[in-house]
C-alpha cells in the first residue's frame, strides 16, 4: 500500500492527536517498537514546529520498504512564513519562539535522510526518511522517487494507486492509475492496474496496457499512465490513458507528455506510445487530476533541485483541489 496517511496540525493540541494517529497506524502495518519510537519523535517535533512557528500545516506519512526492510516518510508542509536561511533553524539553541531551539536539529539526528525547502512568502516543505536499520538496496540506482497519495476527504480509501519499479541501475517505470469516481470501487480498479505493473515488468508499454486493458475490464475502470526513464539513452517512454497529467520539467522548459482518450478496462480509442528526450536536470512530474494541472514551477525558487519528495509535497500542498483523490508522483536522478 502506498496510500498516505495526512494529519492536520494547527495547534499544539493537535500535536499528541498526531502522534497518537500515527502510531495507531504504525501498529497496524507492523512497525517495530524502535521505528514507531523514532517516528513519535519526528512527529512530535514537526507537529509542535508547525503550531508554534506557522499558519498551521500537514504531516503526511507514507510506508517504506524494500524487501525486508521497512521505513517511513515523513512530509511537513506549511503555508507560510517560510525562512530565507532555513540552516539557522537547524541549529541547536535557534528559537524564535522561547523554545530550547533543539527539536528540527533532533529530527534531522534521527532521520537518515532529511531535506527541506523554505521560501519566504510561500511556506516550508520538510522531508524525513527513518528506516529500521540502515537500507543499502539504493546502491547503484540512478533513480529517486517522491509521492503523496491521498484519499477524499471523508473516505477510508484512495482511489488512486500509483507505483515504481527498478529495472536496471539506469531505468526505472512509474505509473499512476486514478479508477472512475472515489472509494472502494475505484481503488479496486486503480490496485488491480498496479498489480498488472508489477507482474509483468518485461512487457513493453504499450504490451503493458493492453495487459491492464483486459484485467480491469471487472472493474469501474481507470485512467492510467505509465513511463519508462532510461539514464543509458537520455530518453522517457510513455503510454497514456485517460485524465492522467505528466509533464518533464526544467527550470526553463515543461513539456507535456500526450496521453490517449479512453478509459482502462471500459472503452479505449487507441493506445499509443510516445519517447521524449531526457533533458539535463529534468524531473518528471505525474499527477491524477485530484491536483490541478495548471502548475507554476517557477515561482518555487531552487525547488527542482531538491529531493522529489519535497517537490511533491509541495506540488500537492499548493495545487490539490480539496474534492477528489489526489496522487503526485515525481521522479528525477539522484543527485
Amino acid at each position: 500500500m502506498n496510500e498516505s496517511l495526512a494529519l492536520s496540525v494547527n495547534d499544539r493540541s493537535q500535536t499528541g492527536e498526531a502522534r497518537r494517529t500515527a502510531a495507531l497506524w504504525g501498529h497496524d502495518r507492523g512497525w517495530s517498537e524502535e521505528l514507531a519510537g523514532r517516528v513519535a519523535l519526528i512527529v512530535t517535533e514537526l507537529g509542535n514546529n508547525l503550531a508554534l512557528h506557522t499558519q498551521g500545516g500537514t504531516l503526511l506519512l507514507r510506508n517504506l520498504s524494500e524487501g525486508t526492510v521497512r521505513g517511513v516518510e515523513i512530509l511537513s508542509l506549511d503555508c507560510g512564513p517560510g525562512v530565507a536561511n532555513f540552516n539557522d533553524c537547524l541549529r541547536d539553541g535557534y528559537s524564535t519562539a522561547g523554545t530550547a531551539g533543539t527539536g528540527l536539529g533532533a529530527v534531522k539526528r534521527a532521520s537518515q535522510l532529511f531535506a527541506t525547502h523554505s521560501q519566504p512568502g510561500i511556506g516550508t516543505a520538510l522531508i524525513s526518511e527513518v528506516w529500521a536499520g540502515e537500507p543499502d538496496f539504493r546502491a547503484g540506482r540512478l533513480w529517486q522517487a517522491g509521492a503523496v497519495n491521498i484519499a477524499k476527504a471523508g473516505d477510508s480509501v484512495c482511489g488512486d494507486s500509483w507505483a515504481e519499479k527498478h529495472l536496471q541501475p539506469g531505468v526505472v517505470r512509474v505509473m499512476i492509475a486514478d479508477g472512475l469516481g472515489h472509494g472502494e470501487f475505484a481503488a479496486q480498479a486503480s490496485k488491480r492496474a498496479v498489480e498488472v505493473f508489477r507482474e509483468f515488468p518485461a512487457l513493453t508499454l504499450t504490451e503493458l496496457m493492453e495487459r491492464m486493458h483486459d484485467a480491469l475490464r471487472p472493474t469501474r475502470g481507470a485512467a492510467v499512465a505509465v513511463a519508462e526513464l532510461d539514464l543509458r539513452i537520455q530518453s522517457v517512454s510513455y503510454v497514456g490513458v485517460g485524465n492522467i497529467a505528466a509533464s518533464i520539467v526544467t527550470h526553463e522548459t515543461s513539456t507535456s507528455l500526450v496521453s490517449m482518450n479512453g478509459t482502462v478496462g471500459g472503452a479505449i480509442r487507441g493506445i499509443k506510445p510516445f519517447t521524449y528526450p531526457w533533458p539535463p536536470s529534468g524531473s518528471l512530474v505525474m499527477m491524477s487530476d485530484g491536483i490541478k494541472s495548471h502548475l507554476n514551477l517557477k515561482r518555487y525558487s531552487g525547488l527542482l533541485d531538491r529531493h522529489p519528495g519535497l517537490i511533491t509535497g509541495v506540488l500537492y500542498r499548493d495545487y490539490a483541489r480539496g474534492t477528489d483523490d489526489a496522487t503526485v508522483l515525481t521522479v528525477r536522478p539522484v543527485s
